[in-house]
């Protein structure tokens, strides 16, 4: 299954490579400049050590051009597509250059290629594991420093639906918010009456009573966090029809199906990006001319 979505721009994530590359580099990568001759060329395999999501092959590609400007570039040929499955031992690009170069950024390619990956692996396997309830898997805020706009396209490639990108750009109403704006009303009222149109109101309610309060006073949206299922469910019949529910919080993949048939529209996992594995993929060198 390949999900469309369209990687972030290119301004977005490149000085993040260029900032990774010159980290690893340094002065210079020592062992391959005493090892191997400047002119030596070399073929490899990028390969799935694992069953994994494809995420970050474009990526990757920027980071070994990015290695070998100004010089002879580095050919990157991709196999596969981002959002594609691939088994364990499944080549999914084949580089091609000067061998310093490529082994310059081999582990910069594939550490961000293994998280990349890793997100989208462990994404598809929330999206799997409601298939079926009409409930959308949703991203968090609890991303790598750094990584937002990464971290969230191999979300959305593993088939899970992006919240909020920032602070900027809906209002969510928190618990802080609320004790500090003096209640649930109060602290709508406020983000209605000073915010443009477009912004989504979505309140982060305790009890059923401030969800009431919350909808009257015109939120669109309830997030719901630390409630069983069987909780969610009191919310989903008297709520579900008025308001886009969102549970949150506890929310494992063994459980994450019983979330989902409690009837709330969505479940946001923050774990898709604070506590993804990295996906396992390496770089093999071949003979030159063989790719199978």
């Amino acid at each position: 299954m390949v999900v469309p979505c369209a990687l972030p721009p290119a301004s977005a994530w490149r000085p993040l490579v260029e900032r990774a590359l010159a980290e690893d580099l340094g002065s210079g990568d020592v062992t391959s400049n005493f090892t191997l001759p400047a002119d030596l060329g070399l073929e490899a395999a990028v390969e799935a050590r694992q069953e994994l999501v494809v995420c970050g092959l474009e990526i990757a590609a920027a980071a070994f051009a990015a290695a070998g400007a100004p010089g002879p570039p580095v050919g990157f040929q991709a196999t596969r597509r981002d959002g594609d499955r691939a088994r364990a031992g499944e080549v999914l690009a084949w580089v091609d250059g000067r061998a310093r170069t490529v082994l310059a950024a081999e582990r910069t390619a594939l550490n961000f290629l293994g998280r990349l990956c890793g997100v989208a692996t462990l994404t598809r396997r929330f999206v799997e594991a409601v298939a079926g309830t009409g409930c959308e898997i949703v991203d968090t805020r609890k991303t790598l420093p750094g990584w937002r706009v990464l971290d969230k396209y191999a979300v959305a490639v593993g088939g899970g639906r992006n919240h909020r990108a920032g602070l900027h750009d809906a209002i969510l109403i928190k618990d802080n918010h609320i004790a500090a704006a003096g209640g649930v009303a109060a602290a709508v009222k406020a983000a209605r009456a000073g915010a443009p149109a477009h912004l989504w109101i979505q309140v982060e309610v305790e009890s059923e009573e401030d969800a009431e309060a919350a909808l009257d006073a015109g939120a669109r949206s309830l997030l719901l966090d630390n409630r069983t299922p069987e909780e969610l469910g009191g919310y989903v019949a008297r709520f579900g029809d008025r308001a886009l529910l969102e549970a949150s919080g506890g929310v494992r993949l063994e459980n994450v199906r019983a979330f989902a048939e409690s009837g709330v529209h969505r479940v946001s996992v923050g774990a898709l990006t604070h506590s993804a594995p990295n996906a396992d993929v390496a770089l093999e060198v071949r003979p030159p001319g063989v790719r199978a």
